[in-house]
């Protein structure tokens, strides 16, 4: 995942003099206090191992409580003390370490797109913690935009609406409440977020023309494929590059069997049957220009063979395929 983003200052510059301005020698008690916070984060981070490396093994049940069982986020901001951005980063990482313990804990495959299995319950609560300690926290509620729809579609929106309150001028956020709602077949509301985004300044023109395509055709494979070729080519999270650039290959593997499936039904238009093996499609299969094996079977995207259903006339992704399979 990303970096956490920077928690301190965000302002750019300094003072009015703070290009001329002499450094100021520490005075003995800035010098003390600030030894004394180094001795304090040391020994809690030593105690907070300790504690880890000795903790008795717990049961999924006793794990999940003990993530629920966190203050309110209001009432964690008032018990910061003014380090709201260290305990967000805390928070960041426990929703992390979180998901991390799921994903290792989980027997079988984990698509990165469908977290669902994992029932991450207490994903939405943490990441609220994150973001209501430091309301800046674009990463969070990005992270959140991605992850959380496989949970609770409703409370990612959610989320990801409050960012888009406390961070207005962010033209991010309205892609990812597009994004949100378009994977729920509300286009409408879709077509709003991203021609609100649009307005934003500094916002890219594709945001304005994606508003115009989720009110034309929402549904469509052509739609898919811009949400995910803007997703390639904004975002800095790798996990979220692997999506968009997986998602992609899908939709052209789509395409493909698509056309794969008009070759075989114009076979048997001819032959009066269903084509047996993959050779009888002869030039027409290579006029696709589809990549082909020794055998003749052509390849998807991921360099597996595609399967021919020879009694249904029909094509499949092989076993070996890499292709996503979920939609």
């Amino acid at each position: 995942m990303n970096a956490r983003p920077d928690t301190g200052d965000r302002r750019a510059g300094g003072g009015p003099h703070a290009s001329d301005a002499r450094p100021r020698r520490p005075a003995r008690g800035d010098l003390f206090a600030a030894a004394a916070l180094v001795v304090c984060l040391a020994a809690a981070a030593g105690l907070t191992r300790w504690l880890e490396l000795r903790r008795p093994p717990q049961s999924a049940s006793a794990a999940q409580v003990s993530e629920d069982l966190y203050v309110a986020p209001s009432s964690a901001r008032r018990l910061a003390l003014g380090f709201n951005g260290l305990a967000a980063d805390w928070y960041w990482l426990r929703a992390l370490q979180y998901v991390g313990r799921k994903v290792a804990a989980h027997e079988g495959g984990i698509q990165i797109d469908d977290l669902s299995p994992l029932q991450l319950t207490a994903l939405a609560p943490l990441l609220e913690q994150a973001t209501t300690l430091d309301p800046q926290f674009i990463a969070a509620y990005q992270y959140g935009a991605i992850v959380l729809p496989a949970v609770d579609a409703e409370a990612a929106a959610r989320l990801v609406e409050k960012g888009i309150r406390e961070n207005p001028r962010a033209w991010r956020l309205h892609s990812s409440l597009g994004y949100i709602r378009w994977q729920q077949g509300r286009f409408a509301e879709a077509a709003e977020a991203y021609n609100a985004g649009s307005r934003v300044p500094g916002a890219p023109p594709w945001m304005g023309a994606m508003g115009a395509q989720m009110s034309t055709k929402g549904g469509s494979r052509e739609t898919a494929r811009a949400i995910y070729e803007v997703m390639l080519r904004t975002t800095d999270d790798e996990q979220m590059r692997l999506l968009a650039f997986r998602r992609l290959v899908q939709l052209q593997s789509l395409d493909e069997r698509d056309a794969l499936r008009r070759l075989l039904d114009a076979h048997r238009g001819r032959a009066g049957r269903c084509a047996a093996d993959w050779r009888e499609l002869g030039a027409t299969l290579r006029a696709t220009r589809l990549k082909v094996d020794a055998s003749g079977s052509p390849l998807d995207p991921t360099g597996a063979p595609y399967e021919l259903i020879a009694e249904k006339c029909d094509v499949e992704l092989g076993d070996r395929s890499g292709v996503l399979r979920n939609y």
